[in-house]
């Protein structure tokens, strides 16, 4: 993985924390920000990272394995396989106005303007 994706779970969210996590994988492993070899974090971390139990991400690793999605070795950790599904236009179109969502949400959160918002955004595009 290059810059580490923000995974975010919320409990204002009905959906279950581990159905929440598994989406945002799935969309992740499936439009190649988390490419073919890369690593998941490990299930202690991740469950740190996010506030929840072990057990939920366990559930949520086991759920991507079973979709074909990763693949879990004992002592070699949880990696996604070579050949992921890819994502449909639509599927596209949806997460990246999910993920612009979730940024605006963080600029809002830091007071940061419009202009320097759309301004980093451009920056990051340009690097």
């Amino acid at each position: 993985m290059n810059p580490r994706p923000t995974l975010v779970v919320t409990a204002d969210d009905p959906t279950p924390p581990y159905e929440q996590l598994r989406r945002q994988l799935v969309d992740l492993i499936r439009s190649r920000v988390i490419g073919p070899g890369d690593r998941l974090p490990p299930l202690r971390q991740l469950a740190g990272d996010l506030g929840l139990a072990v057990g939920t991400v366990a559930r949520t690793y086991r759920e991507l394995e079973s979709a074909g999605l990763v693949h879990s070795k004992r002592g070699g950790g949880t990696r996604v396989v070579d050949d992921p599904p890819h994502l449909s236009t639509s599927e596209r179109q949806r997460l990246l106005h999910q993920q612009a969502a979730i940024y605006v949400r963080h600029a809002l959160l830091l007071g940061v303007d419009r202009q320097a918002a759309i301004e980093a955004i451009q920056q990051a595009l340009a690097e």
